[in-house]
């Protein structure tokens, strides 16, 4: 198995450790209410660009109880 023929030094070490380099920060703008949220996605109120694409999500409400405890 190879062996390194020189000792690295704890800086040259730790620099190929870390991952600083891979983070980018979260690109965010502001829509035209003035709400901060990232691009190019829909917001929680379902609306993109301003124009609703996605209708609020709404609860159904469950039809009478235990049916199948009634047949037997």
């Amino acid at each position: 198995m190879p062996n390194p023929k020189r000792k690295h030094t704890r800086s040259r070490r730790d620099s190929r450790r870390s991952a600083n380099w891979r983070l980018e920060s979260v690109a965010i703008s502001k829509d035209k209410e003035g709400r901060w949220h990232r691009p190019h996605t829909i917001s929680p109120d379902g609306f993109y660009n301003g124009v609703l694409v996605r209708p609020p999500k709404t609860k159904k409400k469950a039809k009478g109880g235990d049916e199948g405890d009634a047949q037997q």
